[in-house]
């Protein structure tokens, strides 16, 4: 089982490196105030640090609880 789960792991990484980076670009803030972009990168950025903020956050809370109760 483990085996089969460092090659699932193994061929998902090497599919994620083959993707060209300016795929996973979503939002183009490059052109600045012509379209507005700038803003709105600067807004999605914000909100997913926070985001990443609370996950890291809840996870933590929920491994204290969990040792907690140990």
């Amino acid at each position: 089982m483990k085996k089969l789960s460092l090659v699932i792991t193994t061929f998902g990484a090497l599919l994620a490196l083959a993707v060209p980076a300016a795929a996973q670009q979503l939002i183009d803030a490059g052109r600045g105030h012509v379209d507005g972009s700038g803003g709105l990168a600067f807004i999605v950025f914000t909100i997913m640090v926070f985001a990443m903020g609370a996950a890291m956050f809840f996870m933590d809370r929920i491994r204290r609880r969990a040792t907690d109760g140990d």
